[in-house]
């Protein structure tokens, strides 16, 4: 039986990587690109007219959350056009009829879009040291970071494409909860330049811990604790984790 949950995630798995690698031309190079011009704009522009953000260059600053605005995007547009995809082919029904576990299901999807972000990540990285001096304070709080949302966001990702009924659906929660949630997630600013009403709002925006938890793993410093971070972030997982497989195993938007 492990054997064959783990041949089947697997498969699911070296599918989905496949189905991103073959057509890399649309997902890892528009990213790479979008955040280039990010980088040229904000930082070689804006950043030197700003000066330094936290006893860091403005470029340095920024980096972090724009390395993390790439991951967020990807882990999400990934799982949510794939599954939806395959639920629109009517291809999806197979799989879940057949002797494999939901989690594998949700497993396979979800890791294929971490490996999408992480890809698009590391490439936006790398065209970032084209610009500044990449500095690492803890390697380690990175990964974690970056690991848990990535999860996260592709989890959100499947729950879109179960509910979406068309192709247009899938683009939604990006155009109007994701991007806003993200510029205004301290990207490119601190909290605490925020007056204090601001600044409690803000903290209702989970995307603020994740860049928040990244930021520390590359400056060393941050808007909240990484402790706060990844409990935050291990609890919309396990969240959102619950309300996909809930969905997956009463066959919401599939069956019906």
């Amino acid at each position: 039986m492990p054997n064959r949950n783990l041949v089947a995630l697997q498969t699911i798995w070296r599918k989905e990587v496949t189905r991103f690698l073959r057509i890399w031309v649309q997902t890892l190079v528009p990213p790479t690109i979008t955040m280039s011009l990010y980088f040229i704009i904000f930082g070689s522009l804006i950043g030197s007219r700003i000066g330094t953000m936290g006893g860091f260059t403005y470029m340095e600053f920024i980096v972090p959350g724009l390395i993390m605005m790439s991951v967020i995007t990807n882990s999400y547009a990934n799982v949510s056009s794939s599954f939806f995809s395959a639920k629109f082919q009517r291809n999806i029904e197979e799989l879940i009829v057949s002797p494999v576990p939901h989690w594998v299901v949700i497993f396979g999807y979800v890791g294929g879009g971490l490996f999408r972000a992480i890809l698009t990540g590391t490439l936006v990285t790398l065209v970032s040291m084209l610009f500044v001096d990449i500095k690492i304070h803890n390697l380690l709080v990175i990964a974690v970071t970056l690991v848990l949302t990535s999860t996260l966001f592709a989890t959100a990702g499947l729950i879109n494409a179960v509910y979406a009924k068309s192709f247009d659906d899938i683009s939604i929660i990006p155009t109007f909860v994701l991007t806003p949630l993200t510029y205004l997630g301290g990207v490119f600013y601190s909290l605490s330049l925020l007056p204090d009403f601001w600044q409690m709002v803000s903290k209702i925006n989970p995307i603020v811990y994740m860049v928040s938890g990244f930021r520390f793993g590359f400056l060393g410093q941050s808007d909240f604790t990484f402790l706060t971070s990844v409990v935050v972030l291990l609890a919309f997982n396990v969240l959102f984790f619950g309300i996909a497989y809930r969905l997956i195993s009463t066959g919401t938007g599939i069956r019906n």
